[in-house]
């Protein structure tokens, strides 16, 4: 049994949010923070518009304060624990959260959610 799709090491995401490409889509399409010792994932979509990514460039998906995730096309504004957009054009919707399990000091996307997304 398979642990999922690798995503990084714990230490990485200790110096800021990452960007994934799990599926070799040709960009990232899943993203991590780790906040207060726990790792958040969620799709890099912002819900305001079905296909814009949330990042002017690599790895930017927190404000300047380091305090919510952000869309740069938008200047929405989400909590990093749930994902719920607290100011900005989808004011009450939400990030898309993505599964993810650590195991040995490495963070995984879940097996269900990688078998559910492989093409």
């Amino acid at each position: 049994m398979s642990d999922g799709i690798r995503l990084c090491e714990l230490s990485e995401l200790a110096r800021g949010p990452l960007g994934f490409d799990p599926f070799d889509d040709g960009q990232d399409t899943v993203f991590a923070v780790l906040k207060d010792g726990k790792v958040y994932a969620y799709t890099d979509i912002c819900p305001h518009y079905g296909d814009t990514t949330l990042p002017w460039k690599k790895n930017a998906y927190l404000d300047h304060a380091e305090k919510h995730i952000v869309c740069a096309a938008h200047g929405a504004l989400f909590t990093i624990e749930d994902g719920l957009c607290v100011s900005g054009p989808c004011r009450g919707q939400f990030l898309a959260a993505v599964p993810v399990t650590i195991k040995n000091n490495t963070v995984w996307l879940t097996e269900s959610e990688a078998g559910e997304n492989k093409r």
